[in-house]
């Protein structure tokens, strides 16, 4: 590769952007959302939550830090590709081991550089997220060529990925200090920070499969079972919701994050839909309907719960209600049930890099097991 090296990002509408090759060279497909975080893009890449995503850096420099050993959030880059504007030069920080672009290079990883990526921003804000593919090298052709393999992708919508993404067995995280509680964490996509923000509250956690089963949570014995962020449709997670039914009947304290509020929300008999462009972003405030708190908290979701702020409904395990909404715009950002036995969010409290406001939780986790 080098650096003038052509490359296109095409979308399904026929938009074409042209730029420069950024890590791998080829093709790579995928669907083209946006980020607003100006930090965190080692975090991002390594999200699951972002997997067949192809991510568009809205912060215009990116790079300048490098790449580690330490901030991965899962063992891999899970994006499908990256874009972004004004690539650093090259990685000016101690902690770094190796570059951005070359740890893309490594993995395999398809990028474009030198995009007018404000431009691209404003495009999926009015149009909404599609499909999108990154070409260079031997991978470019002619425009209509290229939209038609954009096309002719799968859609997002009705995308089942979780099993995907998840781990294929058990491992335990153990806690720091004495063991105060054991959960069980349903591995939809799980961010390696969740685990840790456990075990720092004294909690043992076992990770296990998407597809266990709720007799093998219950030979775990655990004191509340979790439900983490993940990729694709919630829609398509019949297995997951009844998994969550079977532990709400059992009583035991759950808590979700991300996808794992879409899931608590669908078990509860709510619906999901997809959304235009999502929430993808470090600075995105939320408002708790009970007592008027403001959060500021990180988010990667583009399907979301249907509902209105502090809406209560009727539900198999009790009366439940919308607890958390985005102040932005009013999408439902939390669901529980009234007793506070299960309760669950759309953003990201154990977030890095992105704000600490909703960390909180944990704690609630915590102290709803103490009193289970």
């Amino acid at each position: 590769m080098t650096k003038t090296e052509a490359a296109a990002l095409v979308l399904e509408d026929g938009r074409v952007f042209r730029g420069t090759a950024y890590g791998a060279v080829g093709e790579t497909l995928g669907e083209a959302v946006f980020c607003t975080a100006m930090t965190g893009y080692q975090e991002t890449l390594t999200d699951p939550s972002y997997h067949r995503q192809i991510v568009v850096a809205a912060a215009p420099q990116i790079g300048n830090t490098g790449w580690n050993d330490e901030d991965d959030e899962s063992g891999k880059i899970w994006v499908a590709g990256y874009v972004v504007r004004d690539p650093a030069r090259r990685a000016s920080n101690w902690r770094a081991t190796t570059t951005l672009p070359e740890e893309m290079q490594r993995q395999d990883v398809v990028g474009i550089a030198g995009v007018d990526t404000r431009a691209l921003v404003r495009h999926l804000r009015t149009r909404g997220s599609m499909k999108a593919g990154i070409f260079s090298g031997p991978a470019l052709a002619g425009d209509d060529q290229l939209v038609s393999r954009v096309t002719n992708q799968p859609s997002m919508l009705g995308a089942d990925l979780a099993d995907e993404v998840s781990t294929n067995e058990i491992y335990t995280i153990d806690p720091v200090g004495e063991a105060r509680f054991t959960v069980v964490a349903v591995d939809l996509g799980i961010k390696t920070n969740t685990p840790r923000m456990f075990a720092e509250r004294g909690m043992r956690v076992h990770v296990v499969p998407s597809n266990v089963t709720l007799d093998q949570i219950k030979e775990l014995d655990p004191d509340g079972v979790f439900l983490s962020n993940g990729p694709g449709d919630p829609a398509t997670q019949d297995g997951a919701v009844a998994l969550t039914q079977g532990v709400l009947s059992e009583g035991l304290p759950l808590f979700g994050i991300c996808f794992g509020n879409q899931i608590l929300g669908r078990a509860l008999g709510r619906k999901t839909y997809k959304m235009k462009f999502g929430h993808r972003g470090i600075n995105i405030p939320v408002v708790e309907h009970g007592t008027g708190r403001i959060s500021i908290t990180a988010q990667n979701h583009g399907f979301a719960l249907e509902g209105e702020r502090g809406e209560q409904f009727d539900t198999p395990f009790g009366k439940a209600e919308v607890s958390h909404i985005c102040a932005n715009d009013g999408t439902v950002e939390g669901v529980q049930l009234v007793d506070g036995r299960a309760f669950s969010v759309q953003y990201h409290p154990e977030a890095a890099a992105g704000p600490h406001d909703a960390a909180y939780l944990f704690d609630r986790f915590a102290g709803l097991m103490e009193g289970a």
